[in-house]
């Protein structure tokens, strides 16, 4: 697997896993509106990942270490990631009926996706469990913080 594709693979899955459940934690707390969580997935699963993907094509044309093509591909992995990615959360919450239970399954979906990830990269590097560690604690602070400011957000308006 080429260096490019790996950049744009494990950058695309974990900002599409950490974005879209903080989004999806944040708009719950904050709205309580299905109609508010979809919408907020479907631009993250559009509108971030064209900005993700553009963020690794300047970063790796910035290295002026790579070529064109491996730029491009880094570049529409990102995309293709991110994208797909933020995407599989869309059917827990059609899928789902009470909203609440929906995004208890998507942060599970979230934590199971990226523990997956961080176990496939980290196999003997160093002691796995503490790479999944790592990467779940990260993403239990994004969920706390995004589930903090929602419920911020709905006292100033309510």
């Amino acid at each position: 697997m080429s260096h490019s594709f790996k950049v744009g693979a494990s950058f695309g899955l974990t900002s599409g896993v950490i974005t879209t459940v903080g989004l999806i934690v944040g708009l719950h707390s904050g709205t309580h509106s299905k109609l508010a969580v979809l919408g907020g997935i479907l631009t993250i699963a559009v509108a971030d990942a064209f900005s993700d993907a553009l963020g690794i094509h300047m970063s790796e044309e910035s290295e002026d270490k790579h070529t064109a093509r491996e730029i491009w591909i880094s570049t529409l992995t990102t995309f293709l990631f991110k994208f797909a990615v933020a995407s599989t959360f869309i059917a827990p919450i059609m899928l789902i009926e009470n909203l609440t239970m929906a995004i208890m399954v998507s942060v599970s979906w979230g934590i199971f996706l990226l523990s997956l990830f961080s176990y496939l990269i980290g196999r003997g590097k160093r002691a796995v469990w503490k790479i999944i560690f790592e990467h779940v604690a990260i993403a239990i602070l994004v969920i706390i913080a995004a589930h903090m400011v929602g419920d911020y957000i709905s006292t100033i308006f309510t």
